[in-house]
């Protein structure tokens, strides 16, 4: 289904849907479990440039990777009854080995704050031994309840990265989330991936958390995607569990907690956020092609050897250069069916060599962002290819980011704030008095959600929307997926 080109935001479901199809990123839909879905080789490399960029991340701040067992005891996830109340009408449970009724039921995992704890029990009984940061990159399942989307809202998460910290005292945990948050904004900057920053109110923190920091970015419909969550545990699971550590000081107390994970929503926002109505504008800092070679045919059989091996030998000099290239040599589609099929994948460099680019030694480049092409010469080609991603990865997120905060509002009344929410979508900031009792009551007077709060207040000369009283701070509002 073609999307008519001047309206793929508004179209924005369905253009998703058919990009990640068409473009052979990934397949949901037809497997045969609802919400569900298969990462095809191509999506898959994207994904993997997207888990390499937060392992180096996480690894150079001394972060440990691990790998935990995907079932859970229920006894276990139990001992932490807030915890699983949070998730209890999503778990996933394995009731059966074979024929034979299982003593304990096991859950697929839905997050892992119990099962590490237990094991950190087992390894860590000294501040000595502190502080310690794990992370793991899995799968993790939930039943959910409401309209599946693909990589956006799953009953199996298959890119879940979730760390976990280990800390003497609730300050040292707090620096610990301070750590996260600047580890997740390089996250976000690297992929040009735009954010706000709130802290969560307390009815929406994650279940057992003390504060939730969430990071949310606007989708190219105006709705809010949450693409990243830090949450200071306090020593609400381990006391669930009564573990202790000794301290500094000789006495036994139970160790503070951090936890923080992203998951397949950052890599739907990295195909989506730059798209036009032809498909995807990939970054050159995720896409696994950064260029394609078309050849342009000719009738003449020598002319036609001349042009693909001068292909080939384009296609050689990049890929030794660290450029990932790839030639289309099909000869059963024409260049412009390879235009087409090239721009819905979102690479961000076409090369386009026909008699004219061989006779004169040239190239014609063309980006995939603006579609504008220039020729250069083939001496020139690693150095100029080099300059346009630089200039593409920066162009894209200047762009990205001016588009976010042309939709970030302001509201002073519930009536501006609903005629936004409706009309325009993104985000609307209102000012708040700072009571969590405003806060709920406005989330149960709006269709939209309420995201939460500036960490650093934002005052405003306005009273607040809904008791008049003094405002604070600012409440931020979205509809979401």
């Amino acid at each position: 289904m073609q999307i008519p080109r001047e309206k793929w935001k508004s179209n924005f479901s369905e253009w998703f849907d058919r990009v990640l199809s068409e473009g052979e990123f990934y397949d949901y839909g037809r497997y045969p479990v609802k919400g569900m879905g298969v990462w095809r080789p191509y999506g898959f490399k994207i994904r993997q440039n997207i888990i390499n960029t937060i392992r180096r991340l996480l690894d150079n701040t001394g972060h440990e990777e691990v790998l935990f067992p995907m079932l859970i005891p229920e006894d276990l996830l139990k001992r932490e009854s807030e915890h699983i109340k949070g998730f209890e009408g999503e778990v996933y449970w394995v009731t059966k080995g074979g024929e034979e009724d299982l003593d304990v039921k096991l859950a697929l995992r839905p997050t892992s704050e119990v099962a590490i704890t237990y094991m950190e029990s087992l390894w860590i009984q000294s501040y000595k031994q502190l502080p310690k940061k794990f992370y793991q990159i899995v799968s993790i399942f939930r039943y959910e309840t409401k309209a599946t989307r693909p990589m956006i809202r799953l009953r199996e998460v298959t890119t879940f990265k979730e760390a976990h910290t280990l800390h003497e005292t609730y300050e040292d945990a707090q620096r610990q989330v301070n750590e996260a948050i600047e580890i997740y904004k390089k996250f976000f900057d690297i992929l040009g991936i735009p954010y706000l920053l709130s802290e969560r109110p307390k009815w929406d923190r994650f279940a057992g958390a003390e504060h939730t920091y969430a990071f949310d970015t606007l989708m190219p419909d105006g709705k809010a995607l949450q693409i990243g969550t830090v949450h200071h545990l306090g020593q609400h699971f381990s006391k669930a569990l009564d573990y202790k550590i000794q301290k500094a000081d000789g006495s036994l107390d139970y160790p503070y907690q951090t936890s923080y994970g992203i998951s397949d929503r950052a890599i739907a926002v990295s195909i989506a956020i730059n798209g036009d109505d032809h498909g995807p504008v990939l970054s050159p800092s995720i896409a696994p092609i950064k260029v394609v070679i078309i050849p342009i045919p000719v009738k003449n059989d020598d002319d036609r050897k001349k042009i693909e091996d001068y292909c080939n030998s384009l296609a050689k000099l990049l890929n030794d250069s660290g450029i990932e290239t790839v030639v289309d040599n099909n000869k059963d589609i024409t260049p412009g069916e390879k235009y087409y099929i090239w721009e819905l994948k979102g690479v961000p460099i076409r090369l386009e060599i026909g008699l004219r680019e061989y006779n004169s030694g040239n190239v014609t480049i063309k980006r995939r962002d603006t579609l504008t092409s220039k020729i250069v010469k083939k001496d020139d080609i690693v150095q100029e290819v080099k300059n346009m991603l630089d200039l593409m990865y920066n162009d894209l997120k200047k762009k990205a980011w001016e588009e976010f905060n042309s939709k970030i509002y302001y509201a002073k009344t519930q009536e501006e704030l609903t005629k936004i929410i409706e009309e325009k979508g993104g985000i609307v900031e209102v000012p708040w008095c700072g009571d969590e009792a405003c806060g709920q009551k406005l989330q149960d007077s709006i269709t939209a959600r309420v995201l939460g709060y500036p960490i650093e207040a934002k005052k405003t000369n306005d009273p607040c929307i809904v008791c008049k009283k003094p405002s604070t701070n600012v409440l931020r509002i979205a509809k979401t997926y």
